[in-house]
């Protein structure tokens, strides 16, 4: 069993209740440029914690990320928190989530999805299916490019900035270059659609997106938190832009908030009545 690096931002003591984030590629728990920094004021009310997957931030390395043992790592991470933990993802790691969230519902005290990479909830639509055909037809990425060519690649080639290349940002990158591919995944959605707790969709709008980046990432994207959505009565929060919790933190960390709250409130009354 390998032991996560989890980052733990906490100003109330060890009072707060406890809130698990698993975080997208290219990045890791705390990053300011990808992560999660950008929530760290809900820590005032909240205990938050950041896991690292396999093979990114503090983490150890990993012959190859695998959406599967991220499941099963977050799931060991809710079981550490007594009570259970209100869930987080983005990205792969909002994959993962749904995928924890699955298999040990009781765990979870609700679910907030970030364009979550659940593109199974979405394989009919016309945008995924012409995505997984693309990405079926591709032939990977060859052995001689290097994590920063990748990087810049996948950044400037697509119309936006690269970030500082440091160490623990091309490891970072160098793990998602060998990721099990998400549209691997079969994501049950019953159970979340059958679970006590909410679900949040969050998902940007994408239209100041640079257009290619749009097109091969947006619109799959959008049409996978759509689906998510309303297959499993999820509410849906869209913001402007296409990293919503570091474009546009003060939406993002209202609506957890309010999650978080109304989920409070609804386990008080519980216990007043029980």
């Amino acid at each position: 069993m390998t032991a996560l690096h989890v980052t733990v931002w906490d100003e109330t003591g060890g009072e707060g209740v406890p809130s698990v984030f698993a975080h997208n590629i290219f990045t890791w728990g705390s990053d300011e440029a990808y992560g999660f920094a950008a929530q760290r004021p809900l820590a005032d009310n909240y205990r938050l914690l950041l896991a690292d997957r396999r093979g990114y931030g503090g983490s150890p390395d990993t012959e190859r990320s695998d959406f599967e043992t991220d499941a099963d790592d977050l799931v060991e991470l809710l079981a550490r928190q007594g009570g259970g933990a209100h869930l987080v993802g983005h990205g792969n790691g909002g994959l993962a989530a749904m995928l924890a969230a699955g298999r040990r519902p009781d765990l979870v005290r609700s679910l907030a999805l970030i364009q979550p990479a659940a593109f199974s909830a979405a394989a009919g639509h016309p945008v995924v299916k012409a995505m997984l055909e693309r990405v079926r037809d591709s032939a990977g990425v060859p052995d001689s490019v290097t994590p920063e060519q990748y990087l810049r690649a996948s950044t400037e080639g697509l119309g936006m900035a690269m970030p500082e290349p440091s160490p623990e940002r091309l490891r970072a990158v160098a793990t998602s270059m060998r990721e099990r591919p998400v549209w691997e995944a079969e994501v049950p959605l019953e159970p979340l659609r059958d679970a006590a707790w909410p679900t949040l969709v969050i998902c940007g709008t994408w239209q100041d997106a640079p257009e290619l980046y749009r097109t091969y990432a947006g619109e799959p994207l959008i049409a996978c938190a759509e689906a998510v959505t309303d297959t499993v009565g999820a509410r849906l929060l869209r913001v402007p832009g296409y990293y919503p919790h570091t474009q546009q933190p003060a939406a993002v960390n209202a609506a957890l908030r309010e999650l978080w709250g109304r989920v409070g409130v609804a386990e008080a009354t519980r216990a007043m009545c029980s």
